[in-house]
């Protein structure tokens, strides 16, 4: 691999790590200028990109680099004098067909992006429901499951599947007004109305819509303008029989800060879950992928991925970007064992990544809580159930001893651990909609 090929492979991977606007302000005109002994010269602009690249994403580079290539063993930053010319990285137009760096130009009424359809939608187990219930509102929108609610864990599909129902209505019913909206673009459209003193301008605009999609609507949680505003634009077009459809990464119920009305709301049509994709699901998903991308890649690479990566597809996506990236610059396939060392930075035993301040931050937030309330002496229910399942998440996940679980919750005696830990199992056994909260915490901590 020439010098160009690999830091352009590192710039392709860079890309998948950190933001659009971070990649161009300090990746941009930077390149390989010499390579020597497993040690790499790269060169950048100035003294400020030298020291941010030495202090913010060295190890990042270093550990891209690596896998890349294992005879590299360090990297150093030059400045390079302003007469000198520095081509900047450009993906060539191959690149940017194969690994989609264009951004998709998004529909500035409707704000859905075209990429998003039921075609490439890959339909299994653990979402036929929710695209069957999509397809009836596509037929009849307004007065087939309204308004409908699809809630399920990072990653698996529901904004792909949120924004194909409005490209569809709008293809299939081209005089329909159709409005997607994340629910923080909803809450800073609220905030700005307010500051402007335009709220009825705001009201005029969400209420005069057919079709209004919100994506992760527990975001509105807790926040009492935004839900007022929410209840009463959801109560205009409800009445008139316009449709609304909404995601969330969990059921209303589960919701914590959620206004009651508005969870009523949302339990009045209908409500579906994505849950995770079994492994005939994940391999059709990476093939349909492999193909939109052009290009083969052996079936033991992805059975291996799709053997290792089982709670979101977004990270399927991820790992066969990076070798989609590697048999583009090495212009050869990749086998499994060298699939194994490419994809080592993203396949991990997940044993490696949680700990028990991720265990115990992740179920107070999914809560709205703080990680320090669930050592409070408090007996207040909403501190003690996410307490519970803190202890037996730990239990079960990291099978911590029942006396270091008392320890680590504020000096708590063992059968408060066992007795915790008894209460949770049994729920989660008898609950089915506990099971499905319970679940969703899960994916939350190993994602």
């Amino acid at each position: 691999m020439t010098k160009e090929e690999l830091w352009r492979a590192l710039l392709a991977q860079i890309q998948f790590n950190i933001s659009q606007a971070n990649f161009a302000t300090w990746f941009r005109n930077t390149e390989i200028i010499s390579q020597k002994e497993g040690e790499l010269i790269v060169s950048v602009p100035n003294n400020f990109s030298k020291e941010w690249l030495t202090s913010k994403y060295h190890k990042l580079i270093l550990k891209t680099l690596h896998g890349l290539d294992h005879e590299i063993k360090g990297v150093k930053y030059e400045v390079v004098h302003s007469n000198s010319k520095v081509k900047p990285f450009e993906p060539s137009q191959a690149e940017v067909d194969q690994l989609e760096f264009q951004q998709f130009k998004i529909n500035k009424e409707t704000n859905l992006n075209p990429r998003y359809t039921f075609e490439n939608f890959i339909i299994g187990p653990f979402n036929e429901l929710s695209h069957a219930a999509t397809q009836a509102v596509c037929k009849n929108p307004g007065f087939t499951y309204n308004p409908l609610f699809i809630y399920g864990g990072v990653g698996l599909g529901k904004t792909h599947l949120l924004q194909a129902v409005g490209n569809e209505i709008v293809k299939n019913f081209p005089s329909k007004k159709v409005k997607y909206l994340s629910s923080e673009k909803f809450t800073s459209e609220v905030v700005n109305s307010i500051r402007n003193h335009d709220v009825e301008k705001l009201k005029s605009s969400n209420r005069s819509v057919d079709v209004l999609i919100i994506d992760d609507v527990q975001f509105i949680a807790g926040k009492e303008k935004t839900q007022e505003e929410f209840f009463h634009t959801f109560n205009a077009l409800y009445e008139k029989n316009k449709q609304i459809i909404l995601s969330s990464d969990r059921s209303p119920k589960a919701i914590s800060a959620l206004e009651e009305r508005l969870c009523s709301r949302f339990e009045g049509g209908m409500i579906t879950d994505i849950s995770l994709p079994d492994f005939e699901t994940r391999i059709a998903i990476l093939k349909m992928k492999a193909q939109e991308k052009k290009i083969d890649v052996a079936p033991q690479v992805l059975e291996y991925i799709a053997s290792n990566i089982k709670k979101n597809i977004r990270e399927l996506e991820g790992a066969l970007s990076q070798v989609v990236v590697y048999q583009n610059v090495n212009n050869c396939s990749l086998d499994l064992e060298k699939a194994k060392v490419l994809l080592k930075n993203i396949i991990s035993s997940p044993y490696k990544k949680i700990t028990p301040k991720k265990i115990i931050q992740n179920v107070a937030e999914f809560y709205d809580l703080k990680g320090a309330d669930l050592f409070r002496l408090s007996r207040k229910k909403e501190i003690v159930r996410p307490r519970q399942i803190a202890m037996y998440l730990l239990r079960e996940e990291l099978k911590s001893s029942f006396p270091s679980i008392g320890r680590k919750f504020g000096g708590k005696d063992h059968t408060t651990a066992i007795y915790a830990c008894k209460k949770i199992s049994k729920e989660i056994e008898n609950d089915n909609k506990f099971k499905e909260e319970f679940e969703l915490i899960k994916q939350l901590i190993y994602r």
